[in-house]
């Protein structure tokens, strides 16, 4: 056929059964994670907390789309693949996004956010909710626990955050090979627990400027863990005064960094890395 058809196609009956073929689908669609994700969300309450922390500046007259359904609609698109924001004007519609969003899912005008509203809103976003938002991760990894951990361990990386165009603050990163953001994850490494993301330009950090990430992050740690054991952990990059000093500062904190070779120390620390060599042969 040389195009498609709605019209019912009739074939002959099997066994006294009659054979249609119908090709009216009704309300499809090819995700089903926004219910497994609403279902999560409803019980820690991640979209809410984001909400809360965000100063919603729009006019009462033309909201369509309340702050937290919004942050659920892009955090449940992401979590299913679609991270482009363009990707809401094709799902907005979607009866599966809408049932994960409390939409009734064939009623045509109650559609979700469009790509523009999304791109509003991302724009409008001050420094200052940035910096709430990402306590607020904080907040939730500690929620996450019933009960104070006797241990965690902070994973600290860089990762590439590839950018294209004119991007404000987007730089050469050589090590990457490319214009990039260098954003700063933190993750309890024993657990894999997401903690927070610090978004910064792509040029390589300086210690004073993760010794300033870690210093509010700690403080936000120790005061509702005060005995909690915290050992930051990180590779060379992070071996630094500024890192290290915090650890010091802290009694009940530790520090395992990776180190860059150099042939003097080697050297230096030859005689100690082969008695432990053996050492550990012995035991």
């Amino acid at each position: 056929m040389s195009k498609s058809t709605q019209e019912p196609l009739r074939f002959l009956p099997v066994d006294g059964l009659s054979v249609r073929g119908d090709f009216d689908g009704g309300a499809l669609s090819s995700d089903f994670g926004p219910m497994i994700l609403r279902g999560l969300d409803r019980q820690i309450g991640l979209t809410e907390r984001l909400a809360c922390a965000f100063n919603d500046q729009r006019h009462p007259s033309y909201i369509t789309h309340k702050l937290q359904a919004l942050f659920a609609q892009r955090t449940y698109q992401i979590a299913c693949a679609y991270e482009d924001g363009n990707d809401a004007n094709t799902l907005r519609g979607d009866p599966v996004f809408k049932l994960g969003l409390d939409h009734r899912p064939l009623d045509t005008d109650n559609h979700l956010a469009s790509a523009p509203t999304f791109s509003r809103l991302e724009n409008a976003a001050s420094t200052k909710d940035i910096y709430r938002i990402a306590q607020a991760f904080v907040e939730q990894f500690i929620a996450s626990y019933a009960k104070a951990p006797k241990l965690i361990v902070l994973d600290m990386d860089h990762s590439e955050d590839s950018t294209y165009g004119q991007q404000e603050l987007s730089f050469y990163n050589h090590h990457y090979r490319g214009y990039c953001y260098l954003p700063l994850f933190l993750f309890e490494g024993l657990s894999g627990k997401f903690i927070t993301a610090a978004l910064r330009p792509g040029k390589r950090p300086k210690g004073a400027e993760n010794a300033m990430i870690l210093k509010r992050v700690l403080k936000r740690l120790r005061t509702a863990w005060p005995n909690t054991h915290i050992v930051m952990r990180g590779d060379g990059h992070f071996s630094n005064p500024e890192l290290m000093q915090l650890a010091l500062d802290d009694p009940y904190t530790d520090f395992i960094f990776g180190l860059t070779g150099n042939r003097v120390l080697s050297t230096l620390g030859a005689p100690f890395i082969e008695a432990n060599r053996r050492c550990h042969e012995v035991c």
